[in-house]
């Protein structure tokens, strides 16, 4: 071996050197972005977060749940047996719920949860529920779908159901009138018979828009991290750590394929669903709008 003597050797260790300073500067910067990248995820844990606790699954399972006393006892009833016959004569629930506010959570992320949590639906074979939450003072209303019945009520047929049969006369102060609206709007749909609104609504799902964005962000995050270790196996696992956290951050709140279950039975007649909610998956369908 040739050993360096003079210049070489101090020109050789200083090049050492370096390259052991860049290494650690880079490791440190790659350290950085993953603390970020997990900070980042923290931050969407927090967003998609519970900030209204969901009631637990009522005993007495019926059509309409007013927390806030909007409606008048002739108006919940007339409203609630409609659904309910509706529910006997084709076993897909219909269930209306409504509060003051969502409390800072996304409305249609929270009926999502909602409708998993009670089960609603006539089967879970079916998965046919329909689930429209009403936050007054938030001003927002969503209408939910189970597997079952998504593939009438669509997205875009929610969301003209809202704009065109609904928020006019909530806007008008008239919340019986709005929701007996879309309930008949909801029942056509189911049977064929509903026409909608020829308009395209130009308005997007804000909330829909932010989660695209924070997507996006992450998988830049994610590429650049694996580009620029692909020199190192140790580099590329960090890559897998992440990717992984993002992975089960996604699934844990999207919604698709994870819900399911939900009560089963419930007491019989008496304003009640005959069967209780049959536990029917919702994942994720639906539309919300705001006035």
């Amino acid at each position: 071996m040739k050993c360096l003597k003079g210049k070489d050797f101090v020109e050789r260790k200083s090049m050492v050197k370096n390259i052991g300073l860049s290494y650690r500067v880079i490791n440190k910067l790659y350290n950085l972005k993953v603390i970020l990248f997990l900070v980042a995820c923290f931050c969407v844990q927090t967003l998609f977060s519970q900030g209204f606790e969901i009631p637990e699954t009522p005993k007495f399972q019926t059509s309409v749940y007013d927390y806030i006393n909007l409606l008048s006892p002739n108006q919940k009833k007339s409203l609630e047996n409609k659904l309910i016959k509706y529910a006997d004569t084709t076993s897909t629930q219909v269930v209306v719920a409504i509060i003051s506010s969502t409390e800072g959570e996304e409305i249609g992320y929270l009926a999502t949860n909602w409708a998993h949590k009670w089960g609603i639906g006539g089967s879970k074979e079916k998965d046919n529920g329909v689930f429209m939450l009403l936050a007054k003072d938030d001003r927002k209303v969503t209408i939910r779908t189970g597997y079952g019945t998504e593939h009438l009520l669509t997205d875009y047929v929610s969301r003209q159901i809202i704009e065109y049969d609904i928020i006019p006369y909530f806007k008008q102060g008239d919340y019986y009138a709005g929701l007996n609206s879309g309930v008949d709007a909801i029942f056509k749909v189911m049977s064929g018979e509903y026409k909608g609104s020829r308009k395209q609504s130009k308005k997007t799902d804000f909330s829909f828009i932010i989660f695209i964005i924070i997507l996006v962000v992450f998988f830049i995050i994610i590429s650049s991290g694996s580009k620029g270790n692909r020199g190192g196996g140790r580099g590329y696992r960090k890559s897998d750590v992440a990717r992984g956290i993002l992975e089960t951050i996604i699934l844990s709140n999207a919604g698709r394929g994870g819900f399911g279950g939900g009560s089963s039975g419930g007491f019989g007649g008496g304003g009640g669903f005959g069967g209780g909610f049959g536990g029917g998956g919702f994942g994720g369908g639906g539309a919300t709008g705001g006035w």
